[in-house]
């Protein structure tokens, strides 16, 4: 007998010429720390800026200056390995990454190596039809490089140094993961308990959040292939498609008796492939050793509990008190934590209300519609107050689902209150009972042949309905309808 879990594993398998095949998925996310000011100067971090506008003579690497770790970072890092289950570790040491490059300044990059900030945690993921526990490896803080510009002239290459010595996290995943679906999964719910915590606005338009992906496939059951990392991928859909590309690259390469080489390699979206950038480094090939300028990092357990205390309630804890609290479905309630901003509104709306009734009109009404005009939440038309009244319409009874539609329009569009609209429109739903026996009677004297139909075919009341709502222009209400015709038509 083949278990659900049998074959959710077995869905992952990739076809080849010579048999099933396995790809093994690890990521290393850099995520840059949601602060005012670079890890190791007061330079600005603000995206946008003139090049070179931003840029401290510790930026810049010019002779005898010294850098000064950035309070605020450090407990960015902690909040956000505590929002990861990791393990914080209380001394950490920077070491300096050495290799040239003409973007990086001083010849190296302040980074962590053996001795991390954080340590081991775990993200719980949603993918292909399971529920995955992804180990986390480390997480260490790092300064970022600046930038090459090779399309400002033919002949010349220029460098803008407003990155450089910015604060950024990086995240290692361990190789947990067997698809594109999962890798996209877990970057998805990473940037979104980054944008909970705060610690990152998880921007990957604005290079805030960007990932190098290591892939390598292998027989199932066999040992770990080589793996190729690819760098720099600045978007989810990207990172989905570059491990799909790169695995089916190296399972022809392998079916077709040769080998992988490690390497790094760029996808390019345009092409649809991947490219060779550079044989892979090893970590002696950076020459790795502490850094003279910076001591240890040391910080107490009560400085770690204090910033635990200050975390907000995070996703999968939302999630299960949306379940909980407002009697939701698991999948809605994960459709309205996805952004804090969205499940900030959800609870706005179902304050004091049928949290179902106001989930389906968040999730589907208006999520509906912020995606047709590709709009954020925090740009809707509608204001949550607005949205609930509309709710509370539908609740009491004053407004049928049709007519809560063309509410839903007309305030979408003009704005206004919702309930003095249905008042000076008219849309108030009719619930006097000779309002609707009256309808219904005058559809019965026009209809005889109708009439006999439904007797024998109870299923006709439906149409019997749609014109009782039609003649009252969609206020009558349903139930009432249903009711009286029942009693009409002796069904």
């Amino acid at each position: 007998m083949t278990t659900a879990a049998t074959k959710s594993k077995a869905s992952h398998l990739i076809p080849g010429a010579t048999g099933d095949w396995e790809v093994v998925i690890g990521l290393e996310v850099h995520a840059q720390v949601a602060s005012n000011a670079k890890l190791f100067s007061g330079s600005s971090t603000a995206f946008g800026a003139e090049p070179n506008s931003h840029v401290s003579l510790v930026d810049a690497a010019m002779p005898g200056m010294l850098p000064v770790i950035n309070k605020e970072c450090v407990a960015q890092a902690i909040r956000t390995g505590l929002g990861l289950k990791s393990q914080i570790n209380l001394r950490s040491i920077f070491d300096r990454k050495n290799y040239f490059y003409p973007d990086l300044p001083q010849g190296y990059q302040i980074s962590q190596f053996k001795h991390p900030i954080v340590g081991e945690g775990e993200i719980e993921i949603d993918a292909d039809g399971e529920t995955l526990m992804v180990g986390v490896e480390r997480l260490h803080l790092e300064q970022d490089a600046g930038k090459s510009l090779h399309d400002q002239h033919p002949d010349y290459s220029y460098v803008d140094l407003n990155r450089s010595g910015v604060a950024l996290m990086e995240i290692v995943s361990k190789p947990d993961m067997r698809s594109s679906k999962q890798a996209q999964a877990y970057v998805t719910k990473l940037r979104t308990i980054l944008r909970y915590l705060g610690t990152c606005d998880g921007d990957m338009e604005k290079g805030n959040l960007r990932a190098d992906v290591n892939v390598s496939v292998r027989k199932p059951g066999s040992p770990l292939g080589t793996r190729c990392e690819i760098k720099n991928v600045n978007s989810i859909r990207f990172i989905g498609q570059a491990i799909e590309v790169e695995a089916r690259r190296q399972i022809d390469i392998l079916e077709a008796g040769g080998k992988i080489d490690q390497e790094t390699r760029l996808y390019d979206s345009a092409r649809g492939e991947t490219r060779s950038m550079r044989s892979k480094e090893e970590a002696h090939d950076y020459r790795y050793f502490p850094d003279p300028d910076l001591l240890p990092l040391e910080f107490t357990q009560n400085y770690v509990d204090q910033l635990k205390a200050s975390l907000p309630e995070l996703p999968d804890e939302k999630r299960a008190r949306f379940v909980e609290a407002y009697g939701l479905s698991t999948y809605d309630a994960a459709v309205l934590v996805a952004e804090h901003t969205s499940a900030d509104y959800f609870e706005a709306v179902a304050k004091g209300r049928d949290g179902k009734l106001a989930a389906n009109w968040v999730n589907n009404e208006l999520f509906g519609r912020l995606n047709k005009q590709g709009l954020d939440i925090t740009d809707s038309p509608m204001s949550a107050a607005q949205l609930g009244a509309i709710v509370d319409l539908i609740a009491s009874n004053a407004i049928s689902g049709k007519i809560a539609k063309d509410l839903f329009e007309i305030v979408w569009s003009e704005g206004g209150d919702p309930a003095q609209i249905v008042e000076s429109r008219g849309m108030k739903q009719v619930t006097d009972t000779g309002a609707i026996e009256k309808a219904v009677d005058d559809i019965i004297a026009a209809n005889p042949d109708k009439v006999e139909q439904a007797k024998a075919k109870p299923s006709m009341l439906g149409w019997f309905v749609g014109q009782v709502m039609k003649s009252t222009g969609g206020k009558a209400n349903p139930a009432a309808v249903n009711d009286v015709l029942r009693a009409k038509l002796g069904l």
